[in-house]
């Protein structure tokens, strides 16, 4: 049987527990990763996953921000966090999901967005995005990915052209900046990741995950970017059956701006 993965940032789980849960009777993917789930772990809503199914549950929270999540239908043989750039601020979570005779490493992540000005000597969040980028290259390559391994979540990086609405236009907003792309394309290529998503949707087709809550009409304008991500390790990459990128989410009461994106991963 294939398992399936999903991502959501989903801006406050306590708030949009009924989305969830909605999200999960329809879709029932094996195993959701969240972000920006903006509380402690304590006061995560275990019950209504478990009473779901999702059983096995690993919660790196915080108080207000940030914050990630894995429920999963699926064991765990090992679970931990890691901090970066020397900041407690609950942005990685991973778990080893035991999958017959598979063990898949899984990295779920919240990157930082970086602010609104593009220029680390004037930003501190900014510079705080790249410096996370950089630990994230150093750390996950060699050992970390000579093995079956999934790195997903909100990486706050649309990389392609066609990730955005507009390339040109947005060459100099954070999220699509050059250095930014760049930043990401050296953590992906350092540890060999292979962008699943672009690996079954072709880069020359627009594509998002994310359309700001500004515009007045979102679908209308379609001024979205794809910052929600899916890799996997060349181990693990024949495995890919399928990507969805859930769009109908966006238009649910009171969403999210990001919407949850699924693949599909046959069994070994």
């Amino acid at each position: 049987m294939p398992i399936s993965i999903a991502t959501w940032n989903i801006n406050s789980v306590r708030l949009r527990i009924g989305l969830v849960t909605g999200f999960l009777d329809q879709y029932n993917p094996d195993v959701l990763c969240l972000q920006e789930i903006k509380c402690q772990t304590d006061l995560f809503p275990l019950e209504a996953f478990r009473e779901r199914g999702y059983r096995h549950i690993f919660v790196n929270g915080q108080k207000g921000y940030h914050g990630v999540a894995i429920v999963s239908k699926k064991p765990f043989a090992d679970s931990a966090v890691r901090g970066f750039c020397g900041k407690i601020d609950s942005r990685h979570a991973s778990v080893d999901i035991r999958d017959r005779d598979d063990t898949i490493r899984l990295h779920n992540f919240y990157v930082p967005a970086g602010g609104d000005e593009p220029d680390p000597e004037i930003n501190e969040k900014f510079a705080h995005k790249l410096a996370f980028l950089d630990e994230m290259k150093s750390w996950l390559k060699g050992t970390e990915t000579d093995r079956k391994a999934i790195l997903l979540g909100d990486l706050n990086i649309a990389p392609h052209e066609n990730d955005v609405w507009s390339h040109k236009q947005l060459l100099k907003v954070v999220s699509h900046t050059p250095i930014e792309v760049e930043g990401l394309e050296t953590v992906r290529s350092a540890g060999g990741w292979i962008d699943a998503v672009r690996e079954l949707i072709p880069t020359d087709q627009k594509l998002f995950t994310w359309w700001s809550y500004r515009s007045s009409d979102w679908e209308a304008s379609d001024r979205g970017r794809r910052l929600d991500h899916i890799w996997v390790t060349p181990q693990l990459a024949p495995q890919l059956r399928g990507i969805e990128v859930v769009r109908v989410a966006r238009s649910w009461q009171k969403p999210s701006d990001h919407v949850p994106v699924i693949a599909t991963i046959a069994s070994a």
